[in-house]
């Protein structure tokens, strides 16, 4: 139970940002969507180090000094996945009318979702990682820490949600439809999350590369997408202190609960 409730936390974020779109009429402004990037790619760098990789890296010191090395390799397989995913995913970002990845008769709304999509596998795969090592009985993983694992994506997704939802409603879309559509670019992370912990339960010797797999691809999410789109426009500091104020908040969690 504590893992089914853990695993649509993040979710539950997402519908709430989508929700803005019934109390808000117009897109959020430049300002507060610089700090609200800003806040998301601080808590997805904190959790990526404290949640994936120090445990990654704990749960291998039987190998002395190559301890680090499932954390290595599996963060670079992360960064290489979405990589690949970016590449071959049709799909636009915001602020931007040219399409990415591979040529496909899709509408603009549907590729806004994708790109959104793209982001959330990463964050549903990080949640199901640690659940999964949670009931595999763990040492270095505690339900406390899993589920601020959770809380700190669920806090980030709730701009992600109004960023994607409330642009949409601005083209003229319905409110309805735009909810609609922020609640399906977060609901690939409880999807994500199972598929993980199904996977995990039978590939349990690879449980840090999988881990650090998590953070790799967090990490690419953070460098590729958010912060650009944050640094967009005129140069502004919000973003540094939306990021640092993201990564204390989720550093606080994580250790505290951890």
């Amino acid at each position: 139970m504590n893992v089914f409730v853990g695993i649509f936390i993040p979710f539950i974020g997402t519908l709430l940002g989508a929700a803005c779109v019934f109390v808000m009429k117009h897109e959020l402004k430049p300002f507060l969507q610089k700090t609200l990037l800003g806040f998301a790619s601080g808590v997805m760098v904190a959790a990526s180090v404290w949640s994936l990789l120090i445990p990654a890296i704990d749960m291998s010191e039987n190998m002395g000094k190559l301890a680090f090395l499932p954390a290595a390799v599996g963060f670079a397989l992360g960064i290489g996945f979405l990589l690949l995913m970016d590449e071959l995913v049709p799909h636009i970002h915001l602020d931007s009318d040219k399409p990415e990845g591979l040529p496909a008769p899709l509408k603009k709304t549907t590729m806004l979702v994708l790109a959104v999509t793209l982001h959330n596998i990463p964050e549903g795969m990080a949640v199901g990682v640690v659940f999964a090592g949670l009931l595999s009985e763990n040492s270095t993983i505690t339900l406390a820490g899993a589920i601020a694992l959770s809380v700190g994506i669920a806090i980030q997704n709730i701009p992600e949600g109004a960023i994607i939802s409330l642009p949409l409603r601005s083209e003229g879309i319905t409110r309805k439809k735009a909810f609609s559509y922020g609640m399906m670019s977060g609901i690939v992370e409880p999807i994500a999350a199972g598929i993980t912990i199904l996977l995990t339960g039978i590939l349990q010797p690879i449980l840090p590369y999988l881990l650090a797999f998590a953070a790799g691809a967090m990490i690419y999410v953070v460098v590729e997408e958010l912060l650009p789109e944050a640094s967009e426009g005129e140069h502004s500091n919000i973003t540094t202190i939306g990021f640092a104020v993201g990564f204390l908040i989720m550093m606080i969690l994580d250790v505290a609960l951890g």
